[in-house]
Parts: C-alpha cells; structure tokens; sequence
C-alpha cells in the first residue's frame, strides 16, 4: 500500500521529512499556515532592497546526509563560512577575536591570559572529541524502552558505541553535559572576555543562565554541527536562509509532494483512536493515512478538538506534554542599516564584522546579572547582545553600502503572550540593546534605517512558536535523547495511531539541522514496511 502522508508545517523539518516520504514512494501533502515556506529559517524582504533572514539567521547544524542525498548543492545551497567567527569587543577598547586558525586563537587568548592561550587548544579538543562520539545518535531514534522489536536495538548499540569511543573521558564528558556551563568554564579557563564570549553559546535562546545545570549541554550542542568539514564553524546562507528552505521544497516537489502554503489546520480527525486526515480553516477536510506534525508538540496536541475520539493511554501523553517548558527570554531584531558599524577598538586596525559580535556580556556576572532581572520580571539595564552582519559576507542582501543586521537580544522577563505589559519590554529590550551597541560602536543607533523588534509573542504570531521557544522548548538534560519530547515518547510516535512528530520538539531538538524530520521520516518508513 502506497500511503497517503499530510506533514503539517512547512519550515525545515517539514520539507525534509516531505521530501524523504515523497523520495520513497509516499504520496504526500505538506500544509503550510503561511503564506511563504521555511518557518522561522525563511528571508523576507521586510524593506525595499533589503533581504532578512527574519527567524534563524545561520547555520551549522545541518546534517551533511541530508545535503547529500537531497542533492542541496546542486540545487542552489551554498554556505558561506564566518572568518573570524567571534567578535567581542570590549569597552576598554580591547578585543577578542576568534576562529578555527588554532594558532591565531592563540595570540589573541594569550594578551589576556597565557594559561588560557595553553588551555583553549585542549578545550577544543576535548569538545571535539565529545561531538564526534555522540553525533551519530543525531541521525537515529533515541533508543526505545521496553523494546518492542528487533530494530529498537540499533540505537542501544550506536549509544554503547558512542559511549565506548569516549574510554575514560566518559565520566568526565558525561559530567560536563549536565553541569552548568559556568562552572565548566571556570575550570577551564580564568580570564572574563574568553569565559563570557563562550558562555552565550550555553544560553543563547533559553530561558537559563550560564550557572543553570545542563548549559553544559547547550555549549556541546554548538559545536556538533560543521561547514565544510570543519566542526564548530558556523556560516551563512548565500540569499539569506530562505535559500535552505527553497532548495528543500525544490527536492520535496521533485519527488512528488504537493505543497500548499497559506494552508491553516484547525483540527486532526481521529477515528477509533487513528488518525484519519486533517480539516483545514476554510472547512475543507483532506483524508490521510498517516500525518506527520512538525510544528511544536503544544501546537499539535492544540489540533486534537474530539477528544471523544482519543485513545486510551493518551492522558499520559498528554500530561508529559503540559510539562514542557517554553519560555523564551529572545528579543530578535531585524535591521536595516546605511552604513556597517564602526567600533571603537585599539588594539586591531579594523573590527572584524563578519562572525558574531558579542556585546554586553563580558563577564560571567554580567550575564547573570541580566538573567536575575529576567526572573524579578524586570527588563535588564545591560542585556546580552549577539549582533550578525550577514552582509558584510554576502553583498546580495542589500543595497549597495548599506547592511542587514540580526539583534539576538536577551533576558526578556516571562510574561504571559496577552500580557498588556510586552509592547514596553519589548521596546525597552529593543531600545538597551541599540544603546548597547552605540556604546561600542557610536553612530550605529543613527545608521539604523528600519528596525523590527520580534518578542516571544511577535515569534509565536509570525512563526507558530508557542511561548516564542525557538527550540519547540527547552533543551534541558531532562528533555533530551530518549526524553524528547517526553519519556517514553521520544520516538516520534504518539499514542495516537498513525500520528507522528517531526518538528523540532523532538529527538535531536533545536537549530536548523534537519536531524528531526529526517529521523521522523526514516520512522515511518520503517512502519510502513512492517
């Protein structure tokens, strides 16, 4: 039997779990709320001239078997490589640059501590050589429990291989991944610029500061992915990454999807406890065998009106779900700009602008610090700033002098969605954030032509991101593997027959990776043949 398969959600999972079912003979639907495909990893011309990567804005995460054997190069996908990819300059006038030359990194670590410069080299390695053995569990389910077939034993073994790759460092390498990643890297290394710089890598888009238990995994998340061969370098899509989901829907419809955008689910049909297809916002119902949600699981469960109809063992499910945390502490900022930055640095003849430029974190403290004022429900005076400057690597994004610019601002304090107050957080947040980099950078505030603020409402309305998570909730060790999105339903099966999860909210969770449609989509396959 040939099955007919509905993917709801078009962004990036759900194209590439489209085009994977498609590829090997299903006849699938993918339904899109908006208008334009790709979700959060989508580029808009917001302004005249200006084309922003108004969501995700870059990419390292993307496994290679999927850019392989989707053909995404061929078709259009080209990666331009961020060199140096960290900017932190600091309000002395001094600077640190990083990068993937080791011995570059060297000499910039060593003008603020020689011990660190001796470190970093082991600290790289030691993340590399944990990356390496647990990638391969990104591209398979997380292992089942209690087994039920014979091939719920493959991912046991890949575990036990992984683990084994890791000899005496698995202590060692297990404790990093659960620990806070404040305390990591105050082992490791004893000047601010260096521990602070990496730190937002633990904490960026989550609701945690670098002193939660479990950023440690967050900081290992990171570095898993690779450009060019190259683990841990991250770049930007030629085009914006709007490209990424173009190139995928050009693979989906080559393998006979029919996509359909502006396309609202309102409600999932069940049938004795099975799904039997979708009703769309106009009341129009598409039948289907099997329906693959890759939007959040909250936003799924949302779907299922007739509870009449759900099965037993649904209740479990469904009170796991209601535990999920989706905060969002994010304040993203798409600018347009008539002229790049110009920073106030001494100790370099020009301010690298193509990496990431970290701005008001140069300490640890100062980050928790802005997280503390988060939790009082207070808009901090001095947020965290990752501000990107894709343009200054990829000309075609605006006019001729002028820049796109991405803000990651954060700690946002955690409001309800409807809550009367986020209009002034969200530009209070937008206003420090500005004046942060003014400080650094003077007249940057004046070259801003258009801005756009996006607060976790603003990304739950445009991308369908409940609470605005960016990673369809939080990435804690609890939530991780086996327990993602829950235990015992980490296999992107639910209780419900017939439906499966293949967004983000699943096993191996957020960025713009692929991993979670691909893996959802070799799932099913896998029923379909047995």
């Amino acid at each position: 039997m040939v099955p007919h398969v509905v993917v709801i959600g078009g962004g990036h999972n759900g194209l590439v779990c489209a085009a994977y079912l498609a590829r090997a003979g299903a006849k699938v639907t993918l339904l899109e709320r908006r208008e334009q495909l790709g979700g959060a990893c989508s580029t808009e011309e917001l302004w005249p001239g200006y084309r922003i990567s108004r969501g995700a804005y870059v990419v390292s995460l993307l496994r290679p078997q999927i850019v392989r054997e989707l053909s995404l190069e061929r078709r259009g996908l080209e990666l331009l490589p961020r060199s140096p990819a960290s900017f932190t300059p600091l309000e002395d006038g001094r600077s640190l640059v990083l990068g993937s030359d080791p011995q570059q990194n060297a000499r910039e670590i060593a003008r603020f501590s020689k011990r660190d410069a001796e470190q970093f080299p082991r600290y790289e390695a030691f993340l590399e050589q944990v990356a390496a053995a647990f990638e391969p569990l990104l591209d398979i389910p997380p292992p089942a429990w209690p087994l039920r077939q014979l091939r719920d034993l493959r991912p046991w073994g890949v575990a036990l291989r992984s683990a084994f790759k890791l000899r005496s460092q698995l202590p060692q390498a297990t404790r990093a991944l659960l620990a806070p990643a404040r305390e990591l890297l105050c082992e490791w290394f004893e000047s601010e610029p260096l521990r602070a710089t990496l730190a937002t890598d633990a904490t960026i888009g989550a609701f945690a500061a670098p002193s939660t238990p479990g950023t440690g995994y967050v900081l290992f998340h990171h570095v898993m992915g690779s450009t060019g061969g190259a683990r841990g370098v991250w770049a930007y899509v030629r085009g914006g990454m709007g490209v990424l989901s173009d190139v995928l829907a050009d693979a989906a419809r080559e393998a006979g999807t029919a996509i359909r955008t502006g396309t609202r689910v309102e409600e999932l049909l069940l049938l004795r406890g099975q799904t039997s297809g979708v009703v769309l916002d106009g009341g129009e119902t598409i039948s289907a065998d099997l329906v693959v949600s890759c939007i959040d699981p909250a936003a799924t469960c949302s779907l299922l009106r007739d509870r009449a109809q759900l099965p037993a063992g649904f209740e479990e499910f469904d009170r796991a779900l209601a535990q999920l945390d989706y905060r969002s502490p994010v304040v993203k900022l798409n600018l347009a700009l008539n002229q790049a930055p110009r920073f106030r640095v001494n100790d370099r003849d020009e301010a690298p602008l193509c990496g990431t430029i970290h701005i008001g974190s140069p300490t640890l403290e100062s980050i928790e610090a802005a997280y503390l004022s988060a939790c009082n429900g207070e808009v901090p005076e001095r947020p965290i700033v990752e501000l990107t400057i894709p343009s200054s690597v990829d000309g075609s994004l605006a006019p001729p002098g002028h820049h796109v610019a991405s803000i990651f601002a954060q700690y946002a304090p955690i409001l309800p969605s409807d809550d009367e107050r986020w209009p002034d957080v969200r530009d209070r947040l937008r206003d420090r954030a500005i004046a942060l980099v003014d400080e650094l950078a003077p007249g940057f505030s004046a070259s801003i032509e258009h801005v756009e603020a996006l607060a976790a409402p603003d990304l739950e309305r445009v991308f369908g991101l409940t609470g605005g998570n960016i990673f369809h909730g939080a990435m804690n060790p609890d939530r991780l593997f086996l327990m993602r999105p829950a235990p015992g339903f980490s296999q992107y099966r639910t209780p419900i027959r017939g439906l499966y999860l293949g967004g983000a909210g699943t096993h191996p969770g957020g960025g713009v990776m692929g991993a979670c449609g691909r893996n959802a989509a070799l799932e099913i396959l896998a029923d379909v043949r047995t």
